[in-house]
């Protein structure tokens, strides 16, 4: 016997979600956002949650999976990884990347049950970039255009340009704001890749040109 097929067209059709604009920002149909303060061109992709109290800039890319706590600061150009959590407490200033799986902490002491009051503070400095399935503690500060290894894991401050690696970390260079290893002389030091020129002063570099803050 035979079996008639359907007639194209026949049947429930499923209903197409489709994409919002919030605003200037652009917001997926599977996406959660509640915060109010969100900049222009920013995009926040499916399964990702914003919650309301979070602070986010402008252009900044929000990848699948992620969740922005209340409290979370996002200046204006930061990449956020799918699988990131940001939690209250973190500040992540213009330009700074957070690569997949990434994991950032606000308590030193965590228990289910035990509550200390404020959450401490973890500063990502402007440009700085976190790898892979890096590991950072709270209360920490990561210097400006610093860049930290695919799985290292950070439990003390770490100075503008440094690049750090291992378990715990450890300052085992310097890179330029292009994201190239710096070639030092002594005290000095330059880029290959772009013109960046840097002086060397400790664990810290400084770009040569730069006006003091």
């Amino acid at each position: 016997m035979r079996t008639r097929s359907p007639r194209p067209g026949s049947g429930r059709r499923k209903p197409v979600r489709r994409a919002s604009v919030r605003g200037a920002f652009y917001k997926h149909p599977l996406a959660l956002v509640e915060t109010e303060s969100i900049g222009p061109g920013t995009r926040v992709w499916a399964w990702a949650h914003v919650m309301s109290g979070a602070r986010v800039g402008a252009e900044c890319n929000i990848g699948e999976h992620c969740f922005i706590e209340t409290g979370a600061v996002l200046g204006d150009r930061v990449t956020v990884k799918n699988g990131v959590a940001v939690w209250n407490g973190v500040v992540a200033e213009d330009d700074v990347f957070l690569g997949p799986n990434a994991v950032l902490t606000n308590d030193l002491r965590p228990r289910s049950k035990v509550y200390r009051g404020p959450v401490r503070r973890t500063l990502l400095e402007r440009g700085a970039s976190i790898g892979a399935n890096a590991t950072l503690l709270c209360g920490i500060t990561v210097g400006e255009y610093a860049m930290v290894g695919a799985g290292t894991v950070v439990t003390r401050d770490i100075p503008a340009h440094a690049l750090v690696v291992g378990n715990p970390g450890r300052v085992v260079g310097h890179v330029c704001r292009c994201g190239a290893r710096l070639a030092r002389r002594g005290a000095s030091a330059r880029c290959a890749e772009c013109p960046g020129r840097y002086r060397i002063a400790g664990r810290a570099a400084t770009r040569l040109g730069d006006s003091p803050s």
